[in-house]
This record gives structure tokens, C-alpha cells and sequence, in this order.
């Protein structure tokens, strides 16, 4: 641990606690008493309200002023980032999240209740393959640097791109990375899973004036196909989840009309066929008729193993 990192250790350990002694330091971060007293005295010249209690229990504080602002943060606040920075540690695995959540953490008082929300996410084996790409899709974006990679789309056509990177998204399960693309010579969305050998160019650039504009104009929304279908009232929940309880009525004691849109596209054929036999399809008939050529073609896949 380098000079920086253990003095910002140290505010985080004085926000947390009333008085530590300089044995407990020298301890903690395998240093001399000397070391620890230099790092006071550095913290002091950088105006942090540093205090020092002489003593048999003496050591090391800092002024109650420097810690949480109760005006502006209450422990239900604090405990809220928290819970959400939680959640963004389970999905990101970031150092930085990880950075700060420790840091709320020390202003939370250790007598406060603990957070009466939960956030689970699956633990993937996929995710952690590809938290290199993120970190360096972040760090581009960052230093504003070029970044080149090989792009396989739906199809399985894979096209080399560079890219000015600008923004990650994540959307559902999966990451994005939002950027200038120079060979098509506008702004593309990413798929971070379709992304290979990803690189981070020397090459920097500037943010371009026109970026929103460009954005609005290249996003994608898929056309959308309003269906209604008959629904087992054991998938209720996920339908009321995704399309509020508006969407559903009753029909008969063994179903439920629902009705709600869907993409025009394979995407909305793998999303209904995912419900398997507690879901079928009224409306409109030429959908059905779709739908039904789709999982013929399922069907067909099997047809060899009969």
C-alpha cells in the first residue's frame, strides 16, 4: 500500500471511529510509529481537522464537524446508497464501487439498522469473463482514447471496428458500450458479450458537439406488435412485473387474457416461448401464424433424434 492509499485509509478508519492510537495503525498497515505520526502531520497540512489525545488511551481523531452532515444526509439516506451501490457492486464487480461503498460505510453509524432491502443477481460464470472488458471499455472512455475490437453481430458476421467510446449501459442481463463507430461514421450500441480482442488505441479524441443529437437519431427501437394470449395464473407475477396489472384480465377458471406488446422479430418469439404450455396465442391471427412457423422450425432441430 503506497503513501496515498494509507492516508486515505486513515479518514475512512477516523470517520468510522472516535479515537484509534498510533500502535493500532502502525499495526494495521505495517508501518513505524514514526511513518504514522509523518501521515498526521501531512493530514493536518492538508486541512483535515486532525486531533490528538495524549494518554494512556490517547490517540488519533478527527473533529465530529468533518464527518456526516446531518442536514444533508440521515442514516435512512445513507443506508439507501448503500443498498443501491450494493446492487451495482453485485453487476459491475467494480473496484471503484467498491471503493465508495466502503467509504458511506464509514459514515453509517455502527448503532443504525441494517438495510431492510435485499438485491440478489445471478453470480454467472459469463460476468466475471467480462470484467476485463468493462474495465477497459471504462477506462477508455475515461482518458478519452480510441478503442479497437472484432464485432460478431446476430448473424455471426464479425466486422473490426474502432470506436470513440463514451458511455456504458446495462440493460436487463446484459452490458453495452455506446460509441462513435469510424467505419460506419455514426453512433453504434455494442453488445460487450459480441465484442472480441479488445484493445485501447494510443490515439485520443474529442467528444463530438453533436453526440446527443446523433444518439437520439441512431437508437433503435424494434417495431412493436400488440398481441393478447391466454395465460396460466402461474405466470401472473411475470406478467404483472413486466406490464403492470392492467395488462391482465380474468377469462375462465383455468386462464387469463392478457394483452401486451412484444418485438415484430425472433426476440419476441423467444421471449413467448419461453412461458412453454402456460401460454397461448389468440390475437391477432397473423401472429399466431409466425409464431407457429417458429417453433416448427424448433421442432424440426429434434426431428432427427426421434
Amino acid at each position: 500500500m503506497d503513501k496515498v492509499e494509507r492516508l486515505i485509509s486513515i479518514i475512512m478508519i477516523l470517520l468510522k471511529k472516535n479515537i484509534v492510537s498510533t500502535n493500532e495503525f502502525a499495526q494495521l498497515f505495517n508501518v513505524s510509529k514514526r511513518t504514522i505520526l509523518r501521515d498526521m502531520e501531512t493530514l493536518s497540512l492538508s486541512n483535515i481537522p486532525i486531533y490528538a489525545i495524549h494518554g494512556v488511551n490517547g490517540g488519533y481523531g478527527i473533529m465530529d464537524e468533518y464527518k456526516v452532515d446531518k442536514r444533508l444526509l440521515s442514516s435512512s439516506d445513507l443506508e439507501n446508497i448503500l443498498t443501491a451501490l450494493g446492487g451495482l457492486e453485485q453487476i459491475l464487480i467494480s473496484e471503484e464501487v467498491e471503493l465508495t461503498i466502503k467509504k458511506i460505510e464509514a459514515m453509517v453509524s455502527p448503532l443504525a439498522p441494517k438495510s431492510s432491502i435485499q438485491l440478489s443477481f445471478y453470480d454467472w460464470e459469463g460476468r466475471s469473463e467480462i470484467i476485463q472488458t468493462l474495465k477497459t471499455c471504462q477506462e477508455s472512455i475515461l482518458k478519452r482514447r480510441l478503442v479497437s475490437f472484432e464485432y460478431i453481430d446476430k448473424n455471426g458476421t464479425a466486422t473490426n471496428r474502432i470506436v470513440e467510446p463514451n458511455q456504458l449501459h446495462f440493460s436487463e442481463t446484459s452490458w453495452y458500450l455506446k460509441g462513435f463507430c469510424l467505419h460506419r461514421m455514426s453512433n453504434r450500441t455494442f453488445k460487450l458479450s459480441r465484442i472480441d480482442h479488445l484493445t485501447m488505441n494510443e490515439q485520443t479524441f474529442s467528444p463530438r458537439d453533436d453526440l446527443l443529437e446523433q444518439e437520439q437519431e441512431a437508437s433503435y427501437q424494434p417495431e412493436l406488435v400488440a398481441i393478447q394470449a391466454l395465460i396460466s395464473p402461474s405466470i401472473k407475477d411475470q406478467f404483472i412485473e413486466r406490464y403492470g396489472r392492467k395488462s391482465i384480465e380474468n377469462y375462465s377458471s383455468e386462464f387469463l387474457l392478457a394483452t401486451f406488446d412484444v418485438p415484430q422479430n425472433s426476440t419476441g418469439f423467444q421471449f413467448l416461448a419461453s412461458f412453454g404450455t402456460n401460454l397461448k396465442i389468440v390475437e391477432p391471427k397473423t401472429y399466431v401464424d409466425d409464431f407457429r412457423t417458429y417453433l416448427n422450425k424448433m421442432m424440426d432441430l429434434y426431428s432427427c433424434f426421434g
